[in-house]
């Protein structure tokens, strides 16, 4: 008889934001024709940039044109994205290959199917709180998790230890939940520890373009030695507002090796035997997001949200409420009034305010007493939900 994967029953009972949705639904059921405020997952309201519209535009037409038609795309990227990529990366002063560059269909199916390049004795590092999806991967993987705590004595932002060795340290910064963002002497110290142990980061960077202040990193290939211990995945997802359009990409430097094999050739023989490729149109819209225009639509638009984030953070002040990120992040991460817990909190704010946001105890055991919301939801819903949390918790 076929044996299944058992690690698959070591899971929690459900995804986080399965769970949400079926608080939510249920909570409609009851309340049919309701308007819920929604700052929890986050998913993007404004529409593609003009710049990437366009260009998948012209991209379809390409395809309707016998001379321009595009079949099968290169597994690991059309070489006019890779190069784009790779020039936007050296115009912030950092020197990659255009080979280096992997094309991906989002930073989330990348950071599952990277985990092919380690065996599975590999234990891996997991930052809590931390994006549920580093620790599921890992369990149906069946390998040993070590959990590094997080809190607000180190801001978020643990330093390496001898508790955190492991092969593989998830690193992401912007950190989702918390917001929290790595300075260069402490992405330095985790690069350090990396190298002095034989460890991989998988550094998510998945919300870097959200970060204002240019004292601080927002690639890990910033830092010096990263290239021979880090792996960068990135997302266009919230960059670009392709989270229903599906494209991303991920570093991987050739200096990176590991008991003499090169993990760079190891992803390469990867995506040329599981995958087909990303399609021609969304490269060509891809590829548009890295040009003047793009840049300056997508920046507009990170503004929209970060006008959000200053909406919240306001209506938080007013309360006292203690919060973190806001600024170089999508996310605000707030301590539950009174001791709540977090899904306590949640049933309180949609029951009392229709607001939903996202309990903390998601992201790991310590994020309980801890709540996140998203800023990417429109400004007319998310000031009607600080007015509306001033109203409850002032």
């Amino acid at each position: 008889m076929m044996k299944p994967n058992m690690h698959y029953a070591d899971l929690k009972d459900s995804y986080l934001f399965r769970r949400i949705a079926r608080k939510t639904d249920a909570y409609l059921e009851r309340h049919p024709g309701t308007h819920l405020y929604r700052l929890g997952i986050g998913d993007v309201t404004l529409p593609l940039p003009d710049a990437v519209i366009r260009a998948l535009h012209e991209a379809v037409e390409d395809q309707a044109d016998p001379a321009r038609f595009h079949g099968y795309m290169p597994e690991c990227g059309a070489p006019f994205l890779r190069e784009t990529i790779a020039a936007h990366y050296r115009k912030r002063g950092i020197g990659l290959k255009d080979s280096e560059v992997f094309v991906s269909s989002g930073a989330s199916d990348e950071l599952g199917d990277i985990l092919d390049l380690f065996d599975r004795s590999c234990s891996a590092l997991v930052i809590e709180p931390a994006y549920p999806a580093y620790v599921d991967a890992n369990v149906m993987a069946g390998r040993e998790i070590i959990h590094l705590p997080a809190g607000p004595w180190n801001g978020f932002l643990p330093e390496p230890c001898e508790e955190a060795k492991a092969d593989i340290l998830y690193i992401c910064s912007p950190n989702n939940p918390t917001g929290a963002v790595f300075s260069w002497e402490q992405l330095g110290r985790w690069v350090d520890f990396a190298n002095r142990n034989g460890s991989v980061i998988l550094f998510d960077a998945a919300y870097e373009a959200f970060i204002e202040e240019d004292a601080l990193p927002r690639s890990i290939f910033e830092i010096e030695g990263a290239e021979t211990c880090a792996i960068e995945i990135c997302s266009l997802s919230k960059t670009a507002g392709f989270t229903g359009t599906r494209l991303g990409y991920t570093v991987i430097p050739e200096a990176l090796v590991r008991e003499g094999m090169r993990l760079h050739d190891m992803w390469v023989r990867n995506r040329t035997t599981k995958t087909n490729g990303i399609s021609y149109i969304l490269q060509k819209g891809g590829a548009a997001v890295f040009t003047d225009e793009g840049q300056a639509q997508v920046r507009a638009n990170i503004r929209r949200y970060k006008a959000n984030a200053q909406t919240l953070m306001r209506a938080l002040d007013h309360c006292g409420i203690r919060y973190y990120g806001g600024k170089n992040a999508p996310y605000i991460w707030l301590q539950c009034p009174d001791g709540m817990g977090s899904w306590a909190f949640f049933d309180y704010l949609l029951e009392k305010i229709q607001v939903v946001g996202t309990p903390g105890e998601g992201f790991g055991s310590c994020g309980e007493g801890f709540f996140r919301f998203s800023t990417f939801g429109s400004a007319e819903d998310t000031e009607e939900a600080a007015r509306r949390l001033e109203k409850l918790l002032k």
